[in-house]
């Protein structure tokens, strides 16, 4: 074989066994810090749909609403205004509903084939859709339409910090490789 692999034999149970593994020589590769904050962001959006995001209306009790219908709420607040109270309201449920779409359809984009730049961008407008969707705790009333948020409301919120810092060292570390590699580049041979 060649030099990439290697033949392992081994023993079991004290017997010589006439098995070979082939394995490859190249060192596993571990996570590192930045997919790891991204995969843990990415689990707590898909946790927080199927959890109670919404526990109480109108100052009362209700059967929670999960993540996932409040996003349909949020996602058709300009057509359903009304529902929302003030105008703005009405704007900011459905920024919230914006960002939840950039989360789950942008982020594996810039994860896979985003550049430095483009990392840094997105986590900073992750940064921004954080505080947009900050919203729902700092307005929260007694008596509004939204008056108890649940664990999964906390999960996805929270979810939009992790994926900021994530992309922030990710784009931070490619930066690194890259000051390296000009670095070696300029080294005279």
């Amino acid at each position: 074989m060649s030099g990439d692999w290697t033949t392992l034999e081994f023993a079991e149970r004290g017997i010589l066994a006439s098995m070979k593994i082939v394995a490859l020589t190249k060192p596993v590769t571990k996570i590192g810090r930045p997919h790891l904050l991204i995969s843990a962001a990415w689990l707590l959006q898909v946790v927080a749909w199927f959890l109670p995001v919404v526990k109480g209306v109108w100052g009362g009790q209700t059967d929670p609403i999960s993540g996932e219908q409040a996003f349909v709420a949020a996602a058709g607040a300009l057509r359903d205004g009304g529902l929302f109270g003030e105008w703005y309201s009405a704007v900011l449920a459905a920024a919230s509903a914006v960002t939840t779409v950039f989360f789950i359809g942008g982020s594996p984009w810039v994860v896979l084939r985003g550049s430095p730049s483009l990392r840094r961008t997105s986590a900073w407008a992750v940064s921004l859709a954080f505080i947009v969707n900050a919203h729902w705790y700092i307005l929260l009333r007694p008596d509004g339409l939204v008056s108890d948020l649940g664990i999964g409301y906390f999960l996805w919120w929270w979810s939009f910090v992790l994926l900021a810092i994530g992309f922030f060292d990710l784009a931070g570390s490619d930066n690194a490789v890259e000051s390296t590699q000009r670095q070696a580049a300029a080294l005279p041979k």
